[in-house]
């Protein structure tokens, strides 16, 4: 009873605490170890959820969650009740749909890319001045990245070359390939899923947007490396300006919308302002503290 009230708790604390690191600020200045936090505390979610459901259910084998599983196998669920049905089934039906749903994402993501790059070998052409990147003959600005297993393209606009300087154009495309490098679509494929499951929750929304922003920083971080900040801080600025469109499905764009996500980028490229090595160390070694602790109730007899 005592693993599976802790589980129970566990989940509602990761509700509190989604809700808090949505709201953070201190994530902005170490974006990757914010990305983890958010990744171990989705995990940790899940876990703690599916297994508070399965300890509830499985209280009369008095063997913990796993411990109970062969018992409830070898007498065919004979000492479950209703309330204990009911949260097998709950069990059941949460995991099933959280797997759905993420292979549907998976499977809907493939297919806007595929259908993407078979559009972009129709449109697109090479250029000399920016090798390696696919260049679009549109007016407007843009600047994206189509990630793929095998090979990813990273694709501008004609508006963007005549938009950017040559500094500036470079500080874009190093943050593309940032993020095809670092796979952040794969980073945020459960949280994207994890939407569409709930899509009536505003705080399910507040986490994807809070993910977002701390994969585009992350890959700022990279473009910087190596140049001057200024050039990828003007760089968003002209984009944020020149109001460019979504990115297609699929893709990573290097302009988040809204003028909040613009001037948090710009202001931490130009001012730079690291987290203290302690509180970095703490936050690092919280990720495998959160995702770890529910796996640990799971397979504590109790």
């Amino acid at each position: 009873m005592t693993g599976t009230a802790l589980l129970a708790v566990i989940s509602l604390g990761t509700v509190g605490g989604a809700h808090l690191l949505s709201r953070a600020r201190w994530t902005w200045r170490t974006p990757r170890t914010g990305i983890a936090l958010w990744q171990a505390l989705g995990l940790c979610w899940g876990i703690a959820t599916i297994g508070a459901l399965l300890g509830l259910a499985l209280l009369p084998y008095r063997s913990g969650v796993l411990g109970g599983l062969p018992g409830m196998y070898a007498d065919q669920a004979a000492r479950l009740g209703a309330v204990e049905v009911a949260a097998l089934l709950a069990a059941v039906s949460l995991t099933g749909v959280l797997l759905v749903m993420l292979m549907y994402a998976v499977v809907q993501v493939v297919r806007d890319r595929r259908r993407h790059r078979a559009l972009l070998a129709l449109v697109s052409r090479r250029d000399s001045a920016v090798p390696g990147t696919l260049v679009v003959d549109h007016p407007g600005a843009a600047a994206y990245c189509v990630p793929g297993v095998r090979s990813s393209k990273v694709v501008v606009s004609a508006g963007t070359l005549a938009l950017l300087d040559r500094g500036e154009l470079a500080a874009v495309l190093a943050h593309e390939r940032a993020h095809a490098r670092e796979r952040h679509d794969l980073v945020l494929l459960p949280f994207t899923s994890l939407r569409q499951v709930f899509p009536q929750f505003g705080l399910v929304s507040r986490c994807l947007d809070a993910v977002e922003l701390l994969i585009e920083m992350a890959a700022d971080d990279r473009a910087r490396a190596g140049r001057p900040p200024r050039d990828l801080a003007t760089a968003l600025l002209r984009f944020a300006a020149a109001r460019p469109a979504a990115a297609p499905s699929g893709t990573l764009g290097v302009a988040a919308h809204g003028r909040i996500p613009v001037m948090a980028r710009v202001n931490r490229l130009l001012e730079p302002d690291p987290l203290s090595r302690p509180a970095r160390v703490a936050a690092t070694a919280a990720v495998p503290i959160i995702a770890g602790l529910p796996l640990f109730l799971l397979v504590l007899p109790h």
